[in-house]
């Protein structure tokens, strides 16, 4: 057994670090689309083809940049990402954390599991703060511009990140070492040692998975929008989820609290398994 456990916090992005789709935050204004032409637009392709809907919007992305005449390079991507907006305290939120778990022996690791682009997360100032980004991508050829979709990541899909994080496979492309039969003892990061963020359906899975497996999963919501709210505690109601708790991030929030609850928790159960193991 590790001297210290490592604790996971694993986040959907858009809704939950971000009040919008990362997508609003430059890229569709830059092709002449409003928020919801665009939208309606990915909509009607996914309903019209019986298609998934986050290949139908990669797909419109990568139409309307070339009828504009944009070039889809990874580092244009990374620009859209500067302007993102984050919620109140995303930004000193890692240091946070981080610093509460060496100060209690555990050793703190972020991921992003989402539907949003990866390229565009990487272009936020909190990418660097993250082990590692599942979410959609891009394939580029020679010149670097965008091709065709790489990676396609839906609500299902979503699942099997918090499996490799299970086994600490960082690879997307692997899907023979996560299927591999591995004792739980031997998996990097158990279940019980994750903490999930989320904020909407396309989250439940993954919540019902770490919740159903010991770990704990949080519904945050948009303080400033009502129906996300009433989400969070459906969500809740369900037992879909542990928590429900605004989306602020700051040390005086409950997100905060919340989660170094669950991290005293986390640490107090590997002490009593060292000490049973001592006998």
């Amino acid at each position: 057994m590790r001297k210290k456990p490592i604790v996971a916090l694993i986040y959907d992005f858009d809704g939950t670090l971000s009040p919008g789709n990362m997508q609003e935050f430059g890229f569709i204004q830059a092709i002449g689309k409003s928020p919801e032409e665009f939208w309606k637009m990915s909509d009607d392709i996914a309903k019209g083809q019986d298609a998934s809907n986050i290949l139908s919007y990669m797909k419109l992305m990568f139409d309307e940049a070339r009828r504009q005449g944009i070039k889809l390079r990874r580092e244009d991507f990374q620009r859209f990402g500067k302007d993102i907006e984050l919620f109140e305290g995303v930004r000193e939120w890692f240091g946070l954390v981080n610093r509460y778990g060496k100060e209690h022996g555990v050793v703190i690791e972020h991921y992003i599991n989402s539907s949003g682009l990866a390229e565009i997360v990487e272009g936020t100032p909190i990418a660097h703060e993250f082990k590692r980004i599942f979410a959609c991508s891009f394939l580029y050829n020679e010149e670097g511009e965008a091709v065709w979709p790489g990676v396609a990541v839906d609500y299902t899909a979503k699942t099997q990140f918090i499996f490799k994080i299970n086994k600490g496979i960082l690879s997307i492309r692997d899907n023979k070492k996560v299927n591999e039969s591995q004792l739980e003892e031997n998996k990097r990061i158990p279940f019980p040692h994750m903490i999930y963020f989320g904020d909407g359906e396309t989250d439940v899975p993954c919540m019902k998975i770490v919740k159903m497996f010991g770990g704990n999963s949080i519904a945050v919501y948009n303080p400033q929008i009502s129906r996300k709210k009433a989400t969070a505690r459906k969500l809740l109601k369900q037992k879909r989820v542990n928590f429900m708790t605004p989306a602020i991030y700051t040390e005086e929030s409950r997100t905060f609290k919340v989660v170094c609850a669950i991290i005293d928790r986390i640490k107090a159960e590997h002490n009593l398994k060292m000490l049973d193991q001592s006998e």
